[in-house]
């Protein structure tokens, strides 16, 4: 498949996928489905992962109607989550119902889920407006970021470390991610009793009307996960930029909160002995010792010392074969228990994700690491070309799963315009 041929493929999943209101509905949304029948809904880093799309396919005012429809249902506080319900109030799976505050009124009114998913919005709107120069577009949406990014610091960093934790796996935009296996006392390969153990959590905080306090006191599920985390810290930089723009007074106010999270990801996270950013867990903070991609993320950060981001690429990418197969990158080591490269519902345990070579490529091709940048490029190329958009993919052999006509693929657009841009820097 030709660059021409996989854009205008791209191009075609994303219109297929959009859902607009009528002209007379209210309240109006416009969004793109990550899939035409499995996920039906706005799901918050789904849009995001769009806008990127969007603007890398030159379809920027798209992009801004999809902003504008995720900030549409914010509450007064700030708070937005990680699932709208639009047109389809009915939820995907009977669990999905303990992911919102109980309501009679959420089977006829549209609803946000009470789960939060990676902060990645303020890096989609700075794509926009850097794309677009659109800063009217900007003064809309500004006071909406930053309440949100305010309700973060306010609700979710329960212990004044700067970090944010989450209570419920699928807050992590991983579900099944298998450093969430330790606080959940479970080990080996997904099952039935995993599934209710995470469905138990989900439907504990139901009965606790995600009260967040009365959460926090017990404790049954507090993570401090490297990828969300490593996600906030960018868009409280970005955000910080976004102010700059309009002589927003706030700018420093978003800089320091980048700068305070980068160094707790340093101090808290980051593991000497095996060069490597974990999980944690608990009150006490406890390093989950499992290899996924995640602990690559915080490379990104620009607060970290180039000493660490070294070891931690060499390690475990450049010298380590824990990551190394024929489709990278897989979501979890190779040689971990958990690891299965196959289908399951049980998702983020092996298979290769399109959205973790996305977000290294961003270090990788500016950083001395083109050929590894590169790899990850055309690995995404030659995925789609044997297997079609898909949800995930086989690492080993490259066979597709989940569902289909997929749009995270179409994330390798925006790579490879990135790649056309520092070539032509060079």
């Amino acid at each position: 498949m030709s660059d021409e041929e996989l854009l205008k493929k791209v191009r075609e999943i994303i219109y297929e996928n959009m859902e607009m209101a009528e002209e007379d509905d209210s309240p109006r949304y416009h969004y793109t489905r990550p899939a035409p029948d499995r996920y039906p809904y706005q799901f918050f880093w789904d849009t995001c992962f769009h806008v990127f799309i969007l603007v890398a396919i030159d379809e920027v005012e798209m992009a801004e109607k999809h902003i504008h429809s995720l900030l549409r249902l914010q509450e007064e506080d700030g708070f937005i989550g990680h699932m709208i319900y639009w047109d389809r109030l009915k939820p995907g799976r009977w669990a999905d119902i303990f992911q919102s505050k109980f309501s009679y009124k959420n089977f006829l009114n549209s609803h946000m889920s009470s789960l939060i998913q990676p902060p990645l919005i303020a890096q989609a709107v700075s794509r926009i407006v850097n794309a677009s120069g659109d800063l009217e577009f900007l003064k809309q949406v500004l006071p909406k970021l930053k309440r949100y990014y305010n309700w973060l610091a306010e609700n979710r960093d329960f212990e004044g470390d700067h970090l944010l934790s989450i209570i419920s796996p699928f807050e992590s935009g991983m579900d099944w991610k298998p450093t969430f296996d330790v606080p959940l006392n479970f080990k080996g390969k997904a099952n039935n009793l995993l599934y209710m153990k995470v469905i138990w959590v989900d439907f504990r905080n139901f009965l606790n009307n995600y009260n967040l306090k009365k959460i926090y006191k017990k404790s049954y599920f507090l993570v401090k996960e490297v990828g969300l985390n490593t996600i906030y810290a960018q868009n409280l930089q970005s955000l910080g930029e976004l102010c700059e723009k309009v002589d927003d007074r706030d700018a420093q106010v978003f800089y320091n909160r980048a700068k305070e999270v980068t160094e707790s990801i340093v101090t808290i996270m980051y593991d000497k002995e095996n060069k490597a950013f974990y999980d944690v867990y608990g009150k006490t903070d406890k390093k989950i010792k499992i290899l996924t991609p995640t602990v690559f993320y915080p490379v990104v950060l620009s607060g970290i010392s180039e000493k660490i981001k070294k070891q931690v690429i060499d390690k475990h990418l450049v010298q380590g074969d824990e990551f190394n197969s024929s489709y990278p990158l897989p979501s979890v080591a190779l040689n971990s228990s958990a690891f299965n490269p196959k289908e399951s519902l049980y998702i983020w345990r092996g298979p290769t994700w399109i959205v973790h070579n996305w977000f290294l490529h961003q270090y990788l091709k500016n950083n001395g690491y083109e050929e590894l940048a590169g790899k990850l490029t055309s690995s995404i190329k030659e995925l789609i070309e044997k297997s079609g958009f898909r949800e995930y993919y086989n690492p080993l052999t490259g066979e597709g799963y989940g569902a289909q006509d997929f749009t995270w693929a179409g994330l390798v657009i925006d790579m490879m315009k990135g790649e056309r841009v520092k070539s032509n820097l060079n």
